[in-house]
């Protein structure tokens, strides 16, 4: 999604208030004075982006006014990502148009300049995003009942959305010429543990070799999410309510979609339910091919999955990492070095299993 530019820098909340009422201003076409701003604060969340809620009123000239309860979604000043915010946006307009449920997108700032670093603006949904409080709280019975179907239908919209139309072609990272999503996504978590892992693990090698060896055949490209989990999702105790978190979308196999989201980590405790812990695999895949996806192999879905825990295990150690090297002194980062070892674990009980 672009190289990442270290320009930029934090406002203060009294200055983003006064040059985002400027923002709304120039892009309402309406005075100044029409705008009103309030409420502005840092939310929890966003490991990768800063999380903004703000509400916006717009007087359009003696009608009622416009209210607008909105999220900015911003790069974090000092680690810019070029073009990012922009094809974010575009995404979830994109997806928003296959019917994907995601917050409305209202406008985008593809540079720093109005605020320090660029974000969109989107509408703050009314929901939970947290996944313990889903699989424990007797409120959400009813969304446990339904969110794997739920999950497999919308993943096939998300698969149907055009990754050659114009706002998007040529801006997603994709295979090169002559490698499959698969061939592709092994070299690169390879590539990037090999990079960053001072200490041996050799269950990751194992890993490496058995997929290698089962390969699948090429399939038809789509767009993939890319972080398709459990925590990415909002839900009510009506259902889910809007997917999250598009940063990570790319061209390649839709399959690793539905692989990621039955990572064992995303079932916080509900082991039982592979689907994120409220729902089988067959089930999610049932759903997912009844709604218009593309028929997904029992032998393919389970490469996939491994492949979901390799990456997860390059993310803990990516994360360790950060830690060890003094970049970001934090407990939570410490931690999850620890987790490596879980990842391990179910890489060699997946491969014993498909063996």
């Amino acid at each position: 999604m672009g190289d990442v530019q270290k320009r930029g820098r934090q406002l203060s909340p009294d200055e983003m208030v006064e040059r985002f009422t400027d923002f709304v201003a120039e892009q309402e076409a309406v005075e100044r004075s029409a705008v009103r701003v309030d409420n502005l604060k840092r939310l929890a969340g966003g490991a990768s982006r800063m999380l903004w809620s703000v509400d916006v009123e717009v007087d359009e000239g003696g009608r009622a006014a416009s209210k607008l309860e909105l999220v900015l979604r911003q790069d974090p000043p000092g680690r810019i990502q070029q073009g990012g915010m922009a094809l974010e946006f575009e995404l979830l307009r994109a997806a928003a148009e296959r019917g994907v449920p995601v917050p409305t997108v209202y406008w985008c700032a593809r540079d720093a300049e109005p605020l320090g670093a660029p974000f969109f603006a989107m509408q703050r949904l009314s929901g939970e995003a947290i996944p313990r409080r889903l699989l424990r709280d007797e409120r959400y019975a009813g969304t446990r009942a339904v969110m794997a179907r739920e999950l497999g239908e919308i993943l096939a919209k998300i698969h149907s959305i055009d990754h050659a139309a114009p706002e998007l072609a040529g801006r997603l990272q994709r295979p090169p010429d002559g490698a499959t999503p698969a061939q592709f996504e092994i070299d690169r978590l390879v590539g990037g543990y090999r990079a960053v892992a001072v200490e041996p693990h050799p269950v990751l090698d194992l890993a490496e070799r058995w997929l290698r060896a089962r390969v699948p055949e090429s399939r038809p490209l789509g767009l993939v999410h890319g972080d398709y989990r459990m925590g990415n999702f909002m839900f009510d105790d009506r259902g889910t309510v809007g997917v999250l978190d598009w940063e990570l979308a790319h061209v390649g196999d839709p399959a690793e979609d539905l692989a990621w989201l039955c990572v064992r980590a995303w079932r916080f405790g509900n082991d039982h339910l592979a689907a994120g812990g409220v729902g089988s695999r067959e089930e999610l895949v049932e759903a997912y091919q009844a709604a218009g996806g593309l028929p997904v192999e029992p032998d393919v879905l389970s490469f996939w999955e491994v492949l979901g825990n390799l990456k997860l295990a390059l993310v803990f150690i990516t994360q360790a990492r950060a830690y060890l090297d003094g970049a970001h002194a934090t407990v939570e980062l410490a931690s999850l070095g620890r987790r490596i070892a879980e990842a391990e674990q179910e890489l060699l009980r997946l491969m014993e299993g498909a063996t």
